[in-house]
């Protein structure tokens, strides 16, 4: 069913945005993370993403031209599909009710509005006053999670300050306030949650009263649709810090190396992960920073002493005290639950294993290597090796639909990379396109990405397949869960050297490497499957081929 791409709203103060260009044309097929168009507001020049697929049926807006907020700007559904009826059925930018105030009298319209405005109390905020709102950082995100807040109240800004980092369900990103004044107002402190669209920071005049015009503010914020209530998390961060207080007052021995009072130490975010991973306890550890914060070389510095046995020590079972850790479960943690769990249950899986002679891919690979300006890696040749495979056998390289499968002609390799908060998955686009040395080049840079939480949505998205590599962990073998929209995942184990027997019955040591690949039965039949991994091995064991 054809779905109507309208004008996003980008900042806060936004009431229209004009069409810098078109990026797609009608005709064009578009995936959900493609830019449709570049959109000048009053903020900036930022980029319009449907967040649907299919083709683009109509454009409403020419280039230099405005649309209002709402207002439909182009259309995306099946290939001659009808659409006429959306555009008929259409509201104005301004919704049926302003229709409706237009066409009355002028005299009307004033009574009206006279009738109307003290059911309103609302202060009128000044001009300069700028709300910063939680933007929507990628498809799926509902909240984003305040990591750290770069900027403090009552710090000047600019419009291209970073004024905090945020953690969504994919990465760890920054904030821009678009907004010159001073940083008057937190939405809430640093580790706690703001609904998308909800109010994180306001920018304005230093000598603006803030509390004056917060209520009108928040009020707005509650009104908004499929939003929760803007005003109540800063109440409840407050609730919760008395509870802790409250609870601390009443307790007559307390740990001073609880994770509770580690919490209310004063450190950087990076200063606390390390701490946590090496089991350290803020509290021993005397901070460097400013105003005593603790930073990461006070981590590196640390020398505290550890437990050691010369022998084996008595059990003392009056001092032996049952202890965990528990945290909230991050959003990336939770989206993958999600997905993978709906992936699990709803595609029902199969899986085919292979073992292939490694030797000459990586005889191939050192060759490559001596005069390659990129280091070629064995993930980097199994990417072309898998890209160059799914073009000769297209029906691995398709989705689940519904409805539908859709077999995919171009190739968007994703290669799953494990960091601390979970799973995230760079994609490698038109990778059979690509060189060796391109697809290193773009794998390097990705990687680096996603393990500083630095992706972007449209870098780890519109996968057609996926490769999951725990060789370089030690691995034999492992069944990989299918990524969506994907109908197959491969799972690489370890390279290992192996007695064989070859053609002549001798017995030989090869470099062996074992492959899965998990198949949704769906789309890929047993048959299929098997066809494109004796391709796969085909290009493995004569690498030369991939130079055709």
């Amino acid at each position: 069913m054809a779905e109507v791409i309208r004008m996003p709203l980008l900042s806060d103060t936004m009431k229209e945005g004009k069409i810098v260009s078109w990026l797609k044309k009608v005709g064009d097929e578009v995936q959900s993370d493609d830019v449709l168009a570049e959109v000048q507001t009053d903020k900036a020049t930022m980029e319009v993403v449907p967040y649907v697929d299919g083709t683009i049926l109509h454009i409403g807006i020419p280039e230099g031209e405005a649309a209002a907020v709402n207002q439909i700007i182009a259309i995306i559904g099946d290939e001659g599909e009808d659409f006429k009826d959306l555009l008929e059925d259409a509201p104005s930018a301004n919704g049926e009710e302003g229709k409706e105030e237009a066409s009355r009298p002028e005299e009307n319209t004033e009574t009206s509005v006279t009738a109307e405005s003290p059911k309103v109390e609302k202060k009128e905020l000044p001009s300069d006053l700028e709300v910063v709102r939680m933007p929507l950082l990628s498809d799926t995100m509902k909240q984003g999670k305040i990591v750290s807040w770069l900027k403090n109240v009552g710090d000047e800004v600019t419009s291209d300050d970073v004024l905090a980092e945020v953690e969504t369900d994919k990465a760890t990103m920054e904030v821009i306030g678009y907004a010159d004044g001073t940083l008057l107002y937190q939405g809430v402190e640093a580790g706690n949650s703001v609904e998308v669209n909800g109010v994180l920071a306001i920018v304005g005049d230093s000598d603006t009263k803030i509390d004056e015009y917060l209520p009108t503010i928040l009020a707005e914020a509650e009104s908004k649709e499929s939003e929760e209530p803007a005003g109540e998390a800063p109440k409840e961060t407050v609730s919760k810090e008395s509870e802790k207080e409250t609870v601390e007052k009443n307790t007559v021995k307390a740990d001073a190396k609880s994770p509770e009072d580690d919490s209310r130490i004063k450190a950087s975010p990076l200063a606390r992960s390390m701490a946590k991973e090496k089991g350290i306890s803020l509290s021993g550890i005397q901070g460097t920073g400013d105003g005593g914060r603790i930073i990461k070389r006070d981590i590196d510095n640390y020398k505290g002493g550890s437990a050691s046995m010369s022998g084996i020590a008595a059990f003392d079972a009056s001092s032996a005290v049952e202890s965990f850790t528990e945290e909230p479960v991050s959003q990336m943690r939770e989206i993958i639950a999600q997905r993978l769990g709906e992936s699990k249950f709803n595609a029902p899986h199969f899986y085919l294993k292979i073992s292939v002679e490694m030797d000459d891919f990586l005889k191939v690979r050192k060759q490559i290597n001596t005069v390659s300006d990129v280091k070629i890696s064995i993930g980097d040749m199994l990417i072309k090796a898998v890209a160059l495979s799914l073009t000769k056998h297209p029906a691995v390289n398709s989705s689940w639909l519904g409805d539908k499968i859709r077999t995919n002609e171009h190739v968007h390799i994703g290669s799953a990379v494990a960091i601390d908060e979970g799973l995230i998955v760079p994609v490698i686009k038109f990778a059979h396109q690509k060189s060796l040395s391109q697809i290193a080049e773009d794998a390097n840079v990705l990687y680096e990405k996603a393990r500083t939480g630095k992706l972007q949505p449209q870098e780890f998205s519109g996968n057609t397949f996926t490769i999951s590599n725990l060789g370089m962990m030690g691995i034999d073998e492992f069944t990989a869960i299918i990524n969506p929209p994907d109908a197959c995942i491969l799972a690489v184990g370890k390279t290992t050297s192996t007695a064989v027997v070859n053609d002549d019955n001798q017995v030989e040591v090869r470099q062996i490497m074992k492959l899965t690949l998990s198949c949704d039965h769906r789309v890929v039949d047993g048959a299929v499957g098997a066809r494109f991994l004796q391709t796969l091995k085909d290009y493995i064991e004569q690498p030369a081929l991939m130079l055709l």
